[in-house]
């Protein structure tokens, strides 16, 4: 049930994840928005190190034995990029990127530290968004390594994987505050102007 008095009204209409939550919180009849807060530089580069570590455990625990069970060197030469274990992990690595957002919108990581992916504007995530994002966003992004740096000067924190797909990552259950004049204006994209205090 739904609380109401002078003061403030929940909007009763559930809002999906990248919407505003709206309440009409002034006298005035201002209306206040409550945006999902994007995660910025360091909370995703800490879930990425913790993504890190649960992906060299699976290949130390489960890769490299098969490797040696089956007689096919772990060693790199160093005049080959590509080798059958690098590919190996590779194809591990944005499976588990790939697989993990799409069911979970998190990975092990994202989860620890309570942020998730969301798209723009869809209500799900769907395959083809995150192919683009996990497999050939991601792919890029690990082979050059600087486009993760994009989420700390980017305007809404997006890496070049996001940007590829459309997508955000958000806090889980923490928002900021916006006046809805402002929320049309930097999310919607709308030309507005402020009606003169009469």
């Amino acid at each position: 049930m739904t609380e109401q008095n002078d003061n403030e009204m929940v909007v009763p209409t559930a809002p999906s994840e990248n919407e505003a939550i709206m309440h009409k919180s002034h006298a005035n009849g201002e209306i206040d928005c409550y945006k999902p807060k994007l995660a910025g530089f360091w909370t995703r580069f800490w879930a990425y190190c913790i993504d890190l570590i649960v992906l060299s455990s699976i290949g130390g625990l489960f890769i490299k034995p098969i490797f040696r069970v089956l007689d096919i060197p772990v060693t790199n030469p160093s005049f080959l990029f590509f080798t059958p274990y690098k590919i190996t992990l590779l194809i591990v690595t944005l499976l588990y990127f790939l697989l993990m957002t799409k069911y979970l919108q998190q990975t092990v990581g994202k989860i620890v530290l309570g942020i998730k992916v969301t798209a723009k504007n869809e209500e799900k995530l769907t395959w083809g968004t995150l192919v683009f994002r996990e497999v050939i966003g991601r792919f890029i992004s690990k082979t050059l390594v600087l486009p993760y740096l994009l989420v700390a000067f980017m305007p809404k924190k997006e890496a070049l994987h996001d940007l590829f797909a459309d997508t955000y990552v958000v806090h889980e259950d923490v928002y900021e505050k916006r006046s809805y004049f402002e929320y049309l204006k930097n999310e919607k994209g709308e030309k507005l102007q402020e009606s003169p205090n009469v």
